[in-house]
C-alpha cells in the first residue's frame, strides 16, 4: 500500500490544493464537482454553526462546548480546494489575479 501524501510544515496554498488532491485520491473519496460543492456548502454551514455558538447566539448550554471554528474552517478550505481541482482552477493564481481586480476597485 502507498504511503500517505506528506505536507510540508509550512506550505504554499499550491502545495496545500495539490495535497488536497493526492489525499483525496489516496482516502478514494469522490472528486466530482457535484459532490465538491454539495460538501463545501455542507462545511460552510458548520463553519456558522461554530461560529454561532462561539459567539454566544442562540447557544444550547446543556449541550458540550463542541465550537471548533478552526477545524471548521480547516474543512471549508479543504472543500474549496477540491472544487477548485475539480474545475482545474489554480487557487493561488485566481486569488492573485482576482485581488489585482480588487485593488482596482473603489471601495466606500
Amino acid at each position: 500500500m502507498a504511503d500517505h501524501p506528506l505536507l510540508a510544515d509550512k506550505p504554499t496554498l499550491a502545495a496545500v490544493q495539490s495535497y488536497i488532491s493526492a489525499t483525496n485520491k489516496f482516502r478514494g473519496h469522490d472528486e466530482s464537482l457535484q459532490t465538491g460543492l454539495l460538501l463545501l456548502c455542507e462545511e460552510v454551514g458548520e463553519l456558522a454553526k461554530a461560529c454561532r455558538k462561539q459567539n454566544g447566539i442562540r447557544r444550547d448550554s446543556a449541550k458540550a462546548n463542541d465550537d471548533h471554528v478552526d477545524e471548521e474552517a480547516a474543512d471549508v478550505l479543504w472543500m474549496l480546494c477540491t472544487v477548485c481541482n475539480a474545475l482545474g482552477i489554480d487557487l493561488n493564481e485566481a486569488f492573485h489575479a482576482k485581488e489585482q481586480k480588487n485593488k482596482a476597485r473603489v471601495w466606500k
